[in-house]
């Protein structure tokens, strides 16, 4: 019966989590234009691998701003400040979307934060 519980709970956690719904109102990213390109899919991993989505959204806001608002306010952005964003990721921050700090998530290698920052300024 305990066998049954926890398979049925895990289950019901995993369909939960496992959600990928881009409906709703508002501004949204265009997934057809993007999911095939691979920056995409691994800064989506990644971002997955690190609980962004804690915070983040894609077009909405939570703790953090969405992603596609980072992405519009970066668009065009040089390799200098892609390299300040990622750095912003592994050290955390405040200021810049308000009073709200960054948590630093120090376990974040320069390589995976470079490679969540394409990710998310794909996403405008």
């Amino acid at each position: 019966m305990i066998k049954w519980f926890l398979f049925y709970l895990t289950f019901a956690i995993l369909s939960a989590c496992g959600s990928n719904d881009k409906s709703g109102s508002g501004d949204k990213v265009n997934f057809d234009a993007i999911e095939s390109n691979p920056v995409y899919f691994k800064g989506h991993r990644l971002v997955e691998r690190y609980q962004c989505e804690t915070c983040h959204k894609v077009d909405e806001d939570l703790t953090g701003p969405a992603h596609s608002k980072v992405a519009k306010k970066y668009a065009g952005a040089d390799e200098s400040a892609k390299k300040g964003l990622a750095k912003k990721i592994i050290d955390g921050g405040s200021g810049v979307w308000g009073n709200v700090p960054m948590t630093p998530h120090p376990n974040v290698s320069e390589e995976d934060a470079k490679a969540m920052v394409d990710y998310i300024l794909l996403l405008q």
